[in-house]
Parts: structure tokens; C-alpha cells; sequence
């Protein structure tokens, strides 16, 4: 009998044990101290060159949806005719299906210097689609505190 509870315990532990730590969730995001981001009103996304998913329109649609004038293309020598300049990484990976694991944007001012950073790292079990992600690192990144 002791025996029987004493196994049952080490079960539930090591099942416990093994689920811990696939399921991370961060969102982060940073604004520069003497960055404004009120003044900005127009902005140019900087497609990645190594970007084949489209991530560039998913931000340009989310900032347009905020009210800003959004431009993108490819990166040009500084300054940009525009308030800001943003760039964007995304990491993938194969879990049974192809997902956007990390995102990070960086809102520059138009010489390039970063003025706020904002990161979304979701693993298989909290998965977010890209557009979701896009929402979450903009919408942190607009709700930071200086």
C-alpha cells in the first residue's frame, strides 16, 4: 500500500516535471527616455530581406489601423522622409506545423536610433498567429512606460 501511494507520488511528479517549461509566454517591450512616440505620425516599415511570410504587411496593416501613414519597402541610406523607421525580426519553428515563435520590432527615429523595442516570444503550446503577435509587441510597445 505504501508502496502503491509512494510510486502514484513519483508519477505525478515526474508527469508535473516533464510539462513544466514548454508553454513560455513573454511580451516585453522598452521605450528610449528621450523618445516621444506621440510625435509620430508617419512611419516606414523596413521589409527583411529574408522575410517570404509577409510579416512587413502584417505590421503595416496594424499601424495603419492605429491611424498611422505607413510606407514600406526595402532599407535606404538615412534619414527617412518619415517620424519613424520600423524593423522587425521574426524567428520560426517546425512543431507539427510551421509558427511564428519570436517576434521583435524596433521603432527608430528616422537617423536610424532605436527610440523603443518591443518583444513577443510565444513556444508551441501558447502559439499565436503572426498577426496576433504583430498586435501584441505594437500594442506593448504603445503602452510602455519611459
Amino acid at each position: 500500500m505504501m508502496l502503491k501511494r509512494l510510486l502514484s507520488w513519483v508519477f505525478v511528479c515526474a508527469t508535473l516535471t516533464a510539462t513544466t517549461g514548454c508553454a513560455v509566454n513573454r511580451a516585453t517591450a522598452n521605450v528610449m527616455p528621450d523618445a516621444d512616440l506621440s510625435k509620430v505620425k508617419s512611419v516606414y516599415v523596413v521589409k527583411a530581406p529574408e522575410d517570404e511570410r509577409g510579416i512587413d504587411e502584417l505590421i503595416k496593416k496594424n499601424l495603419a489601423k492605429r491611424g498611422y501613414q505607413v510606407q514600406g519597402g526595402p532599407e535606404q541610406k538615412p534619414p527617412y522622409m518619415t517620424d519613424a523607421v520600423v524593423t522587425y525580426v521574426d524567428k520560426w519553428m517546425w512543431d507539427i506545423t510551421m509558427y511564428m515563435i519570436e517576434l521583435t520590432i524596433t521603432v527608430r527615429n528616422p537617423a536610424s536610433f532605436p527610440m523603443a523595442t518591443g518583444n513577443s516570444l510565444h513556444t508551441s503550446l501558447t502559439r499565436k498567429s503572426p498577426e496576433e503577435m504583430v498586435d501584441e509587441v505594437l500594442t506593448n510597445i504603445q503602452n510602455a512606460k519611459k
